[in-house]
């Protein structure tokens, strides 16, 4: 039997982009399941990228984040239209919710450790949905331990992972390799190791990427 593509998917979980990319993928492997019927499906794995990796690890105000990001703290206009590409995937951003803007080096251990287990696509669904609908505080050991729980990881462990100082250090240092390797945006696909793309792009576009993928082009 042919090998499952291996997906790779770099990514922070503060980029509403990202969200709107996952749930994009999820569409795409949707309909290449129906193309291959029978094939091992493509398995997905989720990398660290920090968008704002030398933000304190309690984070900062939101507002004051977006008026040093943006030059004012109204970020209405600002997300209208990522707002309007998530809408056509399904998803309601309540960018208004978030109240801190988070170091996301914690959440990103979590997702490493969620791997292992199985449960990083999980994990990587409930982190978007706890930030981006909930308006979750990512800076709080409690709220990021209830999170990995929901999606199926044991409160001891999560609450290991969170004091890990060693795995935080290999999270940097995964985001670190990311950057070197020319990735500075994100959602960043690669698949099969032999094409990425860059990017929301759209589900017809990560479809002809896995195919091509998964006929050896590259």
């Amino acid at each position: 039997m042919t090998a499952a593509l291996q997906i790779d998917v770099v990514s922070d979980v503060v980029c509403p982009w990202c969200y709107v990319g996952k749930r994009q993928l999820e569409e795409a492997l949707v309909n290449w399941r129906e193309r291959h019927p029978g094939e091992p499906d493509p398995q997905v794995r989720w990398h660290p990228f920090q968008l704002n990796p030398a933000l304190p690890a309690d984070g900062v105000e939101r507002s004051e984040y977006l008026a040093s990001k943006f030059g004012h703290a109204d970020g209405g206009s600002i997300y209208a239209r990522v707002k309007a590409a998530a809408e056509q995937v399904g998803l309601k951003l309540e960018m208004d919710a978030i109240r801190r803007q988070p170091n996301t080096l914690r959440a990103h251990a979590l997702l490493a450790a969620a791997h292992a287990a199985g449960l990083q696509e999980e994990l990587a669904e409930e982190l978007f949905k706890a930030y981006f609908v909930n308006g979750a505080d990512l800076t709080d050991d409690a709220v990021l331990e209830a999170i990995a729980v929901s999606a199926g990881l044991e409160s001891a462990s999560a609450r290991e992972v969170l004091a890990d100082e060693q795995l935080l250090e290999q999270v940097r240092a995964a985001d670190l390799q990311a950057r070197e390797a020319g990735v500075n945006g994100v959602p960043f696909f690669i698949f099969g190791g032999r094409s990425a793309l860059s990017g929301a792009v759209g589900a017809a576009a990560l479809l002809e990427a896995i195919e091509g993928a998964a006929a050896g082009e590259s």
